[in-house]
């Protein structure tokens, strides 16, 4: 059972990927040789010269919200919890690269966090179902104070931004509400002035203050920008009067020349001018801008975006620089090319990306819009990406330059749900929703359908073929698992289970395979008459849904819901070792030929990639 031995943790080497759902998730550290960013759990430090990534590891959610003090000592992040439990903030000695302080007292979700221009204190933001703001003595690790972000009246806040020059002096802002705080640290409270606005309603996503705290700019969802007095508390300025930017303003950075850097939902990453920020220059990017940080006295500018990518900008010229890239939705599957781990590919929403293993780089993209890329596998020669869509269709893509050399139209009514190719090169097995598994034939500039097994009531979820290309096991959502002759096209042998399996493998010798899905259970079957040896725990809470075994079959490792990685025994049959660090349900995992690596990935997109342990 998994309880029985001393589970050792897996070394995490890397990750692919940056939630730019976090707004203002990107930071550049003071010492401009880091950048830091939310992935899942995980808070990454990534040197920007060498690429090396170190990991902050303690929130057991979703990172919702990140800062950093203008001195660079400490790291602030927040997260999110379910409904009914404490969301974490925890405060991270930089240098050291662990937890200083965690601190308690949010619901649910910390939406925001800015620390007072020495780090004397931390200002927390509670979300929507918290509603309350805490100032924090960074020193003593304790709450100074707190009290609800806003009234009963107006909506909840969505962001708070300490002033430059004044310890106790911030502001909070978002739906109907615009505030300034002053802290009376001898009567430990926060008291509030409300701006006035007049008629004027609108939903303030982002809040940036200017070095000499003269005035704050708040950039809303209706695509303007409010200019406030911060010491008459008067607004005095609103713009551009007449182009707004699209899709509400989420990200602005103030320049030592005055200038203004306004990122908007609609993807547009501009240099405005000007009380009525006149755009000077624009850049369309990939995904809404959520985040902007500079870099020194701002020679240079980071830009993060929804689609989870990150652009370098020089001032002097104003050009992006793709610098990281990941994907923004889940992730279905991993492949390797048969017989190397130099590269791998994954499959997601839209399209196919092929990885350099070692740097963890994107070489290809091969998009396919407005479908979804369920199942991947490399043909043996490496010629071909054979890839299964939700629309029905087989693609083939080459490699090198991802262009489409085959496609089988309608190969499934209800979507290709599963695929794999076999050795020879000559043959495709498929999958679908409707349950039926079909065998193509695949020759230069033609293919046929060879045969249709109809015996599965459920869509399989996944397909593997024996070395020898004679037979294939397929795992299905009815309750089966089937074992099928391909060259007479017949069944061999049926397994039964109280569960939707997920996931199926043969052990490298081919005698025994093994199941997982949402019964949480892992199952050694026979081949050779389909008789149970082994049920195994494998996981207290969701199904498994990904499941790989070592080339010498001395281990095997899953993935799920429960978002843990385990290294099981094979022999054995217990866990050895434990990967924690993804926030989302693990939905695939693969381990490379020479045993190096082990690569998993997870419903938030993100891609981790562990060091494989060879001791057992």
């Amino acid at each position: 059972m998994a309880g029985d031995t001393q589970e050792v943790p897996l070394e995490l080497e890397a990750v692919i990927g940056f939630n730019g759902y976090v707004f203002s998730g990107l930071m550049v550290h003071p010492d401009s040789e880091h950048i830091i960013y939310p992935l899942g759990c995980n808070i990454i430090v990534k040197n920007l010269k060498s690429g090396k990534q170190e990991f902050l590891r303690g929130h057991t959610n979703t990172v919702s919200c990140i800062t950093v003090c203008k001195s660079g000592r400490y790291v602030a992040s927040g997260q999110v919890n379910f409904m009914g439990f404490k969301a974490d903030v925890i405060i991270w000695d930089y240098a050291k690269r662990e937890v200083y302080a965690c601190l308690r007292l949010h619901k649910a979700k910390v939406e925001g966090l800015a620390f007072s221009p020495n780090a004397t204190y931390l200002v927390t933001l509670g979300g929507q179902d918290d509603g309350s703001i805490v100032v924090w003595n960074v020193e003593k690790r304790e709450a100074v104070c707190g009290s609800p972000a806003s009234t009963s009246s107006s909506g909840y806040a969505l962001t708070v931004q300490y002033s430059n020059t004044s310890e106790n002096i911030f502001v909070s802002a978002g739906n109907g509400t615009l505030r300034v705080w002053e802290l009376d640290l001898p009567n430990r409270k926060i008291r509030p002035t409300d701006c006035q606005t007049g008629l004027l309603k609108r939903i303030v996503k982002c809040i940036e203050i200017p070095p000499d705290d003269s005035y704050f700019l708040c950039g809303t969802t209706s695509g303007d920008i409010l200019r406030v007095n911060l010491n008459t508390r008067l607004m005095n300025g609103i713009g551009p009067v007449k182009q707004k930017f699209g899709k509400g303003v989420n990200a602005m950075k103030v320049l030592k020349s005055g200038d203004l850097l306004v990122g908007s939902g609609d993807g547009v990453f501009r240099l405005c001018m000007g009380p009525q920020f006149r755009t000077i220059r624009r850049v369309q990017l990939e995904g809404g801008v959520t985040s902007i940080t500079l870099r020194g006295e701002g020679q240079q500018v980071f830009v993060g975006t929804s689609a989870g990518q990150m652009y370098r900008f020089s001032n002097l010229d104003f050009k992006e620089e793709l610098i990281v890239t990941s994907h923004s939705s889940a992730v279905n599957h991993i492949a390797f090319p048969h017989g190397t781990s130099e590269l791998f590919a994954t499959c997601s929403e839209s399209d196919i990306r092929v990885w350099l293993t070692e740097t963890c780089s994107e070489l290809l993209r091969i998009p396919v819009p407005n479908v979804t890329c369920n199942a991947i596998d490399f043909t043996s020669d490496g010629l071909s990406i054979v890839s299964a869509w939700s629309d029905g269709r087989i693609r083939c893509f080459t490699p090198e330059t991802g262009r489409l050399n085959l496609t089988i139209h309608s190969a499934h009514k209800t979507g290709v749900t599963a695929l794999a190719c076999t050795r020879d090169c000559m043959r495709i097995v498929s999958g679908g929703g409707e349950g039926q598994v079909r065998v193509w034939e695949i020759l230069p500039h033609f293919h046929r359908l060879v045969e249709t097994m109809k015996e599965h009531k459920a869509s399989i979820n996944c397909i593997k073929i024996k070395s020898n290309d004679r037979e294939c096991v397929t795992a299905s959502s009815d309750g089966a698992c089937i074992i099928w002759d391909l060259v007479r096209f017949v069944r061999c042998q049926m397994v039964l289970g109280n569960t939707l399996f997920r996931t199926v493998c043969y052990h490298p010798e081919e005698f025994q395979i093994i199941t997982s899905g949402t019964d949480r259970k892992i199952s050694y079957w026979e081949v050779y008459d389909g008789s149970v040896i082994r049920e195994l725990e494998g996981s207290v809470s969701g199904s498994i849904n990904g499941m790989d075994i070592s080339p010498d079959g001395n281990c095997f490792v899953t993935g799920g819901d429960d978002k843990l990685l385990k290294v099981w025994g094979y022999s054995e049959g217990n866990v050895s070792h434990i990967g924690v660090g993804h926030s989302g349900c693990v939905t695939s995992v693969k381990i490379c030929c020479n045993s190096r690596y082990i690569l998993s990935s997870s419903s938030d997109g993100a891609i981790l990639k562990w060091r494989f342990p060879h001791t057992f």
